[in-house]
């Protein structure tokens, strides 16, 4: 009998690749000027599945695509209620984003409160002409009214259940995407 509060896996390493190829192929579908798009990683899952994409552009179009990181630390509205001092990463937005077409990567979204202060910070650096949301898991239980575009996967989650995605850049043996099922 399998261990009920062992982690489990919810996508292989083969189900994160094809949804990554299967969205840069949506993109270069649906966006034929691909001047106009640019592709923003939230810090850090979302970051390196955001450069993965850009690579999959790359490798379908041969075009080197607008490619930025963003972290949202100091935007989080949950900051004054953390004890410790937040660990602030870099935010790289090499290109002007005022009327660009914005795709915002992140690794899950849950309660909607990182894409919320995401999208905060984007507005300090510029007008989008618009801002798309793509997430590899999907877990529910929104807090704020977010939606995303694009979804790996959506999983039906409790609150009290964690859902890790571990890649390869964060020194993980292979990509997978794990849930434990809580108390």
């Amino acid at each position: 009998m399998a261990d009920k509060n062992r982690p489990k896996t919810i996508m292989s390493t083969e189900e994160i690749e094809s949804f990554i190829k299967s969205f840069a192929q949506d993109i270069c579908h649906q966006y034929s000027d691909l001047e106009n798009i640019a592709i923003v990683g939230i810090q850090t899952g979302g970051a390196h599945l955001a450069r993965r994409l850009a690579d999959a552009i790359k490798t379908l179009t041969n075009h080197e695509i607008n490619l930025g990181i963003l972290d949202i630390t100091l935007y989080r509205d949950d900051l004054a209620l953390d004890k410790e001092q937040p660990l602030v990463k870099q935010t790289d937005l090499p290109f002007k984003i005022s009327g660009k077409i914005l795709i915002l990567f992140d690794d899950v979204l849950y309660t909607g409160r990182t894409v919320r202060a995401a999208l905060d910070a984007i507005i300090d650096f510029g007008r989008p002409k618009a801002i798309r949301l793509a997430v590899l898991i999907d877990r529910g239980l929104r807090e704020f009214p977010i939606r995303p575009d694009y979804i790996g996967r959506y999983v039906k989650t409790e609150p009290d259940q964690k859902v890790h995605v571990c890649l390869t850049e964060e020194g993980f043996s292979e990509d997978k995407v794990l849930i434990e099922m809580g108390e």
